[in-house]
């Protein structure tokens, strides 16, 4: 698959909108048939990368996000982080700075020692490990739920309002271990029926079902979509690292969340206490932006541009086999 035409784009940002839209109603908001959009949706997962994955809301305290940056020996760099890929605890596994540095966000209980001391005890030392840098993410103006402009650009805001759902929120329980089997199968296929659902937990499917909905309505479960950005137009992504001058980087954060080329904006601990990810075009839009759009902001005293080569693991598990854990649950509020 070379592009995507305007039904393609049309369901990926429906499927942003809900997860778990039914293809008759987005076929209704697209103006084409049920079929064509399961067609269409089908070859999006077979061509495009195309997966819906329900994930657990993991910022209400209870863990406390990680950005880990591994330097290795150009012979490690592959096997170690198809590893950490395969981590339940971990996202986002990038490789980047020419094959050379291995990106990871960990996921780790609030009260639990640093990333950094985790990784190093976990790894083995013949990984030809050369540096660690662990930064704790602060808070995120930009990522997790809310998407890259790039794939909500579809839809006008009638359409999106039709595709928007409507839960029941009479349930206002946390996740609690009873839920772990939803959450392990809608971190596979967060378009799971609802047959799969109840096989999972031992619910009736009206159980399955409205224990999910109100999961969704108190924020707890969210359903992120994933697609190869590159056939959406961004062949170029780099994750940038800034050193912004305190008093200024409330002021850069909310600037570059405001950017269409930005896809995750973050303050962290660390040297660098501001990171981003940009997608472009191409190398020279890349050099277009730096320059033009975030070289005037006052306040970047510092910029390490890091671009990334592949992405081994998005923001879901990576598929396996079902039963298998996946993602811890948070008895928090």
């Amino acid at each position: 698959m070379t592009m995507l035409d305007a039904v393609d784009r049309g369901i990926i940002h429906a499927l942003h909108i809900d997860g778990r839209a039914p293809f008759s109603r987005i076929g209704e908001v697209l103006e084409v048939s049920t079929q064509t959009v399961a067609r269409r949706y089908r070859r999006l997962r077979a061509e495009a990368g195309l997966r819906v994955v329900g994930l657990l809301n993991r910022h209400g305290g209870q863990e406390t996000p990680w950005m880990v940056r591994l330097t290795c020996v150009p012979s490690a760099t592959q096997a170690l982080a198809h590893s950490l890929a395969h981590r339940p605890d971990t996202s986002w596994v990038k490789l980047t700075s020419g094959g050379t540095e291995i990106f990871a966000i960990v996921h780790m209980p609030a009260d639990a020692e640093p990333a950094h001391a985790m990784l190093l005890r976990d790894v083995p030392r013949r990984a030809g490990i050369t540096g660690v840098s662990a930064h704790a993410l602060l808070h995120t103006y930009l990522g997790g739920p809310t998407a890259w402009r790039g794939i909500t650009r579809a839809l006008d805001e009638r359409q999106r309002e039709r595709l928007r759902p409507s839960l029941d929120a009479s349930d206002d329980r946390p996740p609690t271990a009873a839920d772990q089997g939803l959450l392990d199968v809608l971190g596979r296929d967060g378009r799971a029926g609802l047959a799969d659902l109840a096989e999972a937990t031992g619910w009736s499917r009206a159980t399955a079902a409205r224990r999910l909905a109100a999961l969704r309505a108190r924020g707890s479960v969210f359903f992120d979509v994933e697609v190869e950005s590159r056939l959406l137009g961004a062949r170029t992504q780099a994750l940038l690292w800034m050193s912004v001058v305190p008093a200024r980087l409330d002021g850069v954060a909310a600037a570059l969340a405001g950017h269409e080329e930005m896809a995750v904006v973050a303050t962290t601990t660390g040297p660098t206490n501001l990171v981003a990810q940009a997608l472009c075009s191409g190398y020279a839009d890349l050099h277009r932006y730096l320059t033009r759009r975030l070289g005037p902001l006052e306040g970047i005293r510092s910029l390490e541009t890091a671009p990334v080569l592949r992405t081994l693991k998005r923001s879901g598990p990576l598929p396996g086999p079902a039963g298998s854990p996946r993602q811890s649950f948070s008895t928090g509020a």
